[in-house]
Protein backbone atom coordinates (compact mmCIF):
# COMPACT_ATOMS: atom_id res chain seq x y z
CA UNK A 1 0.00 0.00 0.00
CA UNK A 2 1.47 3.30 -1.13
CA UNK A 3 2.05 6.02 1.70
CA UNK A 4 -0.39 8.75 2.22
CA UNK A 5 1.52 10.80 0.35
CA UNK A 6 1.79 8.82 -3.02
CA UNK A 7 -2.17 8.69 -2.76
CA UNK A 8 -4.92 10.74 -4.26
CA UNK A 9 -5.89 11.25 -0.88
CA UNK A 10 -5.85 13.07 2.65
CA UNK A 11 -5.27 12.37 5.93
CA UNK A 12 -8.87 13.29 6.62
CA UNK A 13 -10.37 10.97 4.49
CA UNK A 14 -8.40 7.64 6.12
CA UNK A 15 -9.87 9.22 9.56
CA UNK A 16 -13.43 9.57 8.47
CA UNK A 17 -13.26 5.47 7.51
CA UNK A 18 -11.61 5.07 11.16
CA UNK A 19 -13.60 7.25 12.30
CA UNK A 20 -17.16 5.00 11.13
CA UNK A 21 -15.20 1.57 11.98
CA UNK A 22 -14.64 3.30 15.50
CA UNK A 23 -18.24 4.16 15.97
CA UNK A 24 -19.55 0.38 14.34
CA UNK A 25 -17.24 -1.26 17.51
CA UNK A 26 -18.15 0.96 20.14
CA UNK A 27 -22.01 0.51 18.99
CA UNK A 28 -21.21 -3.15 19.14
CA UNK A 29 -19.57 -3.16 22.46
CA UNK A 30 -22.68 -1.06 24.04
CA UNK A 31 -25.26 -3.55 22.33
CA UNK A 32 -23.33 -6.51 23.93
CA UNK A 33 -23.36 -5.14 27.34
CA UNK A 34 -27.01 -3.87 26.64
CA UNK A 35 -28.00 -7.25 26.16
CA UNK A 36 -26.22 -9.26 28.32
CA UNK A 37 -26.85 -12.19 26.41
CA UNK A 38 -24.64 -15.29 25.53
CA UNK A 39 -20.84 -14.42 25.99
CA UNK A 40 -19.14 -15.21 23.07
CA UNK A 41 -17.44 -18.79 23.69
CA UNK A 42 -13.93 -19.29 22.62
CA UNK A 43 -14.77 -21.85 20.18
CA UNK A 44 -16.73 -19.56 17.84
CA UNK A 45 -13.51 -17.63 17.57
CA UNK A 46 -12.17 -20.20 14.62
CA UNK A 47 -15.16 -20.59 12.92
CA UNK A 48 -16.23 -16.38 12.86
CA UNK A 49 -12.89 -15.70 12.14
CA UNK A 50 -13.03 -18.51 8.97
CA UNK A 51 -16.02 -16.92 7.94
CA UNK A 52 -14.73 -13.56 8.11
CA UNK A 53 -12.00 -14.75 5.87
CA UNK A 54 -14.58 -15.92 3.62
CA UNK A 55 -16.78 -12.82 3.55
CA UNK A 56 -13.81 -10.54 2.89
CA UNK A 57 -12.50 -12.90 -0.52
CA UNK A 58 -16.36 -12.74 -1.66
CA UNK A 59 -16.38 -8.78 -1.10
CA UNK A 60 -12.69 -7.89 -2.34
CA UNK A 61 -11.66 -10.95 -4.85
CA UNK A 62 -15.01 -12.77 -6.15
CA UNK A 63 -16.62 -11.66 -9.66
CA UNK A 64 -20.32 -11.65 -7.91
CA UNK A 65 -19.33 -8.77 -6.05
CA UNK A 66 -17.81 -6.69 -8.58
CA UNK A 67 -20.92 -4.78 -8.52
CA UNK A 68 -20.36 -3.38 -5.23
CA UNK A 69 -16.73 -2.48 -5.56
CA UNK A 70 -17.04 -0.82 -9.14
CA UNK A 71 -17.67 2.32 -8.14
CA UNK A 72 -13.99 2.37 -6.11
CA UNK A 73 -11.54 -0.06 -7.83
CA UNK A 74 -10.72 -0.50 -11.35
CA UNK A 75 -10.44 -3.96 -12.13
CA UNK A 76 -10.46 -4.00 -16.34
CA UNK A 77 -7.27 -3.89 -18.14
CA UNK A 78 -5.26 -3.75 -15.42
CA UNK A 79 -3.44 -6.74 -13.67
CA UNK A 80 -4.12 -6.34 -10.30
CA UNK A 81 -7.23 -4.25 -9.00
CA UNK A 82 -6.35 -0.56 -8.21
CA UNK A 83 -8.40 1.73 -6.45
CA UNK A 84 -9.85 4.97 -8.24
CA UNK A 85 -11.13 8.57 -8.16
CA UNK A 86 -9.19 10.46 -5.18
CA UNK A 87 -10.03 11.79 -1.78
CA UNK A 88 -12.26 9.44 0.16
CA UNK A 89 -13.56 7.13 -2.66
CA UNK A 90 -9.89 6.25 -3.42
CA UNK A 91 -8.91 5.51 0.48
CA UNK A 92 -12.78 3.39 -0.05
CA UNK A 93 -10.84 1.58 -3.29
CA UNK A 94 -7.99 0.62 -0.59
CA UNK A 95 -9.89 -0.61 1.69
CA UNK A 96 -11.88 -3.00 -0.70
CA UNK A 97 -9.03 -4.16 -2.29
CA UNK A 98 -6.83 -4.99 1.10
CA UNK A 99 -8.21 -8.03 2.23
CA UNK A 100 -6.49 -7.66 5.50
CA UNK A 101 -7.81 -4.18 6.13
CA UNK A 102 -11.30 -5.68 4.82
CA UNK A 103 -10.83 -8.48 7.06
CA UNK A 104 -11.33 -6.58 9.95
CA UNK A 105 -15.00 -4.92 8.36
CA UNK A 106 -15.41 -8.37 8.18
CA UNK A 107 -14.89 -9.40 11.43
CA UNK A 108 -16.26 -6.65 12.92
CA UNK A 109 -19.45 -7.45 11.09
CA UNK A 110 -19.75 -10.46 12.21
CA UNK A 111 -19.54 -9.96 15.57
CA UNK A 112 -22.22 -7.48 15.21
CA UNK A 113 -24.06 -9.81 14.04
CA UNK A 114 -23.57 -12.37 16.64
CA UNK A 115 -23.72 -10.06 19.29
CA UNK A 116 -26.88 -8.94 18.06
CA UNK A 117 -28.72 -11.64 16.60
CA UNK A 118 -27.19 -15.00 17.70
CA UNK A 119 -29.39 -17.65 16.20
CA UNK A 120 -28.68 -15.75 12.63
CA UNK A 121 -25.26 -15.35 13.48
CA UNK A 122 -24.81 -19.37 13.48
CA UNK A 123 -26.14 -19.78 10.11
CA UNK A 124 -24.59 -16.67 8.22
CA UNK A 125 -20.72 -18.02 10.09
CA UNK A 126 -21.75 -21.67 9.41
CA UNK A 127 -22.21 -20.75 5.62
CA UNK A 128 -19.35 -18.56 5.05
CA UNK A 129 -17.38 -20.99 7.01
CA UNK A 130 -18.13 -24.19 5.04
CA UNK A 131 -17.93 -21.79 1.82
CA UNK A 132 -13.76 -21.19 3.13
CA UNK A 133 -13.56 -24.93 3.84
CA UNK A 134 -15.09 -25.76 0.36
CA UNK A 135 -12.69 -23.26 -1.06
CA UNK A 136 -9.65 -24.60 0.78
CA UNK A 137 -10.32 -28.05 -0.23
CA UNK A 138 -10.70 -27.13 -3.87
CA UNK A 139 -7.36 -24.95 -3.41
CA UNK A 140 -5.72 -28.35 -2.14
CA UNK A 141 -7.12 -30.95 -4.82
CA UNK A 142 -6.12 -28.37 -7.29
CA UNK A 143 -2.88 -28.01 -6.10
CA UNK A 144 -2.55 -31.92 -5.67
CA UNK A 145 -3.70 -32.66 -9.35
CA UNK A 146 -0.65 -30.11 -10.60
CA UNK A 147 2.07 -32.08 -8.74
CA UNK A 148 0.51 -35.56 -9.94
CA UNK A 149 0.53 -34.19 -13.29
CA UNK A 150 3.79 -32.55 -13.31
CA UNK A 151 5.09 -36.19 -11.84
CA UNK A 152 3.63 -38.40 -14.44
CA UNK A 153 5.09 -35.96 -17.37
CA UNK A 154 8.71 -36.54 -15.47
CA UNK A 155 8.12 -39.79 -15.89
CA UNK A 156 7.12 -39.85 -19.70
CA UNK A 157 9.88 -37.22 -20.68
CA UNK A 158 12.10 -38.78 -23.00
CA UNK A 159 14.82 -36.93 -20.76
CA UNK A 160 14.43 -38.76 -17.95
CA UNK A 161 13.94 -42.06 -19.60
CA UNK A 162 17.76 -41.27 -21.43
CA UNK A 163 18.92 -40.15 -17.99
CA UNK A 164 17.56 -43.41 -16.70
CA UNK A 165 18.94 -45.44 -19.22
CA UNK A 166 21.93 -43.73 -18.86
CA UNK A 167 22.30 -44.65 -14.91
CA UNK A 168 21.57 -47.84 -15.65
CA UNK A 169 24.77 -48.55 -18.27
CA UNK A 170 26.66 -46.64 -15.74
CA UNK A 171 26.03 -49.21 -13.04
CA UNK A 172 26.25 -52.26 -15.02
Amino acid sequence: MDPVSETPTEPVDYAAISGVYGALLITTTLLAREREGEAIRAAEFLPLGVAAFALTKAVSREKVETWMRRPFVEEEHTDEPRPKGRRLRYAVGELLTCTRCLGAWSALGLTALRVTRPREARVVTTALATSAVNDFLFAAFSWLCAASNATDQEAQSPAVATSSSTRLARSA
